[in-house]
């Protein structure tokens, strides 16, 4: 059972059960072992794949079909277990393999199964090269496997821990008060290690994997998974809350009054800390972003380059600019030293060091962007026909810096936006920003809301 519309532009992901069950993850193994063998130009039998698995109930049976097909094509599987997706990424990249794939559904309620896949490198695949191709396979069947693959477990934690505490100086690190939300998912066993040795005072929540998600689920963008967090910081006095999504290939920061901190104020202040590490570097931020962002690479001695949304472009621009880190305000943060993949880990390592080194709260470290920068967070809206909606834009403010690397990007001295159309979705996506006021910003975010709906 496989559903084509289970093939999105950055991953694999549908119910289980009635989009894809084991027979048609088997199918998805093999199509991926040969997608591979394609890019990499050679034969299927000597490739080396990595595997892992989150937490999800189905997670074991449909990580084991993965690894049948793999196999069954003759690939070498190198199995790492239940680990968080960014730990599959260092797999395939410290042990050179060939590709990998993660068997998860990232942040999505608990009915739902899927795959990250990626190639030599932690390159992911994407719908315009490679997740297409698999699908195209599928689709049209591959007759009997020729077998002669292996299976092999391996375990990382080790290895991946040693790795990523490599980015920081852990003397430095505070006995911060720290509020931890898992969300039921990956972040306990794979972060939960790391941050008892630095010797934080953690008060942790949900911080057991279960598929079941009997709490909340495991999305903190959306508000109302993140309210438990927010008023815990406060009810404790806490100096910082961290939450992370299901897979823990993201993370989310919640400042010392209760406040959730946006993406892009995020990406500038990790964008701080890593240009003080390595001067002169290339910072690389998203098309939706704050001016915060460029202004503070700027002003660091850094070069800021906007990029395109999405991991693929991300991983691959920052591997030919030569990027040290970037990000993205969906809570996405890429890191040269760790394969350009993104990691939920590596941010809360560098957020606790930053905040112990230069002895200042959270809000005291966004408080000048908060100040000066307005911004209205990411707006959804229903149309039929985005092409024409964003002529529509593009011919309303003719008089403004415009570009089109992704979507349509309107830029005057002192505001600007960005309207994208959704990959899966019949909506335009609206991230729109002031440099005048709270006030401005709404009046322009509202006129603009009222061209893309009319």
């Amino acid at each position: 059972m496989t559903n084509p519309e289970i093939f999105k532009a950055y991953d694999i992901r549908g119910i289980h059960g009635r989009d894809l069950d084991a027979t048609g993850a088997r199918e998805i193994g093999r199509a991926f072992a040969r997608v591979i063998a394609q890019l990499e130009g050679r034969p299927v039998g000597e490739l080396r794949l990595g595997l892992g698995r989150d937490m999800r109930l189905t997670a074991p049976e449909m990580a084991a079909a993965y690894a049948d097909g793999m196999s069954a094509e003759g690939a070498h599987v190198l199995d790492a277990g239940q680990v968080g997706t960014e730990m599959l990424y260092f797999l395939v990249g410290s042990r050179d393999l060939d590709g990998g794939l993660m068997c998860t559904a990232s942040h999505n309620p608990k009915a739902y199964t899927g795959a990250k896949l990626v190639r030599r490198g932690a390159i992911a695949l994407s719908g315009d090269e490679g997740i297409g191709d698999v699908r195209a396979l599928v689709a049209d069947g591959m007759g009997d496997a020729p077998g002669g693959g292996s299976v092999e477990s391996v375990e990382i934690y080790d290895e991946f821990h040693r790795h990523v505490m490599g980015f920081i100086d852990p003397a430095t690190v505070r006995p911060l008060k720290v509020v931890v939300d898992g969300g039921n998912g990956m972040a306990g066993p794979m972060v939960g290690p790391l941050l008892e040795r630095l010797g934080l005072d953690l008060v942790t929540a949900y911080w057991t994997p279960n598929g079941a998600f009997p709490d909340h689920e495991p999305n903190p963008l959306l508000p109302e998974n993140r309210e438990f967090i927010m008023a815990e910081v406060r009810r404790q006095g806490a100096d910082l809350g961290i939450a992370w999504d299901g897979d823990a290939d993201r993370c989310f920061f919640i400042d010392d009054t209760g406040s959730f901190v946006d993406g892009d104020f995020l990406t500038a202040i990790l964008a701080s800390s890593m240009l003080r590490k390595q001067p002169g570097a290339t910072i690389l931020y998203d098309i939706r972003a704050s001016r915060a962002v460029p202004d503070t690479v700027t002003a660091a001695g850094g070069t800021a380059l906007v990029n395109r949304v999405g991991h693929a472009f991300f991983k691959s621009r920052m591997r030919s600019e030569g990027g040290i880190f970037g990000g993205e305000v969906s809570g996405h943060y890429y890191f040269r030293d760790f394969y350009c993949a993104d990691s939920g880990t590596i941010p809360a390592l560098l957020i606790l060091e930053e905040l112990s080194q230069r002895g200042a709260r959270l809000s005291e470290l966004l408080a000048p962007m908060r100040s000066r920068y307005f911004i209205s967070g990411e707006i959804n809206s229903e149309v039929a026909d985005w092409p024409a909606k964003m002529d529509e834009l593009a011919a309303r403010y003719a008089d403004a810096e415009q570009q089109r690397l992704d979507g349509i990007s309107i830029d005057y001295p002192d505001w600007h936006f960005n309207v994208r159309a959704s990959n899966t979705e019949p909506l335009l996506r609206l991230c729109l920003e002031s440099l005048v006021s709270e006030a401005d910003m709404a009046a322009k975010r509202d006129e603009v809301l009222a061209l893309i709906r009319e």
